[in-house]
């Protein structure tokens, strides 16, 4: 054990005096880099500039270009221990909540009346809601889509 660290030691002073060295011989004045050998010479396909960015066709929109994100929620709605209802015809499930891009929520029932939710937030949407999986350009197609 004790060899071991006396070794493990020795290798480190080495490799700091190394690293001396080298930062030395980099800051002189005259230090030119070695150019690369043939076996080390870059590969002309590896060079050439691939973008980061998907083609067109395969891009989804950002959060800020589409006007709001959807989902089905068919259980009922508790929110702070009371079940949320429609207040115009009753109706406890099966909503269509909505996650608007001025950071406001949304439900709609069944019957297609509309009334904002003000105690949630962005925050539970995107943590209660799957990935988005359809964009779609009206709302009746999105509606269309989640069945209401």
């Amino acid at each position: 054990m004790f060899g071991r660290a006396r070794a493990h030691r020795e290798f480190r002073k080495a490799q700091r005096a190394g690293h001396a060295l080298l930062h030395t011989m980099q800051s002189h004045p005259g230090f030119q880099p070695p150019a690369p050998t043939a076996d080390q010479a870059p590969d002309p396909a590896a060079e050439a500039v691939v973008p980061d960015f998907l083609p067109p066709d395969l891009r989804v929109p950002s959060r800020q270009e589409v006007e709001g994100l959807m989902m089905r929620w068919q259980q009922p709605l508790v929110i702070d221990g009371e079940v949320r209802s429609c207040p115009e015809c009753g109706a406890y499930r099966d909503w269509i909540i909505f996650s608007m891009c001025d950071d406001t929520i949304h439900l709609r029932c069944r019957a297609g009346h509309t009334t904002p939710e003000p105690r949630l937030d962005p925050v539970w949407f995107n943590r209660n809601s799957g990935p988005v999986d359809h964009f779609h350009p009206t709302l009746d197609e999105g509606l269309r889509h989640l069945g209401h």
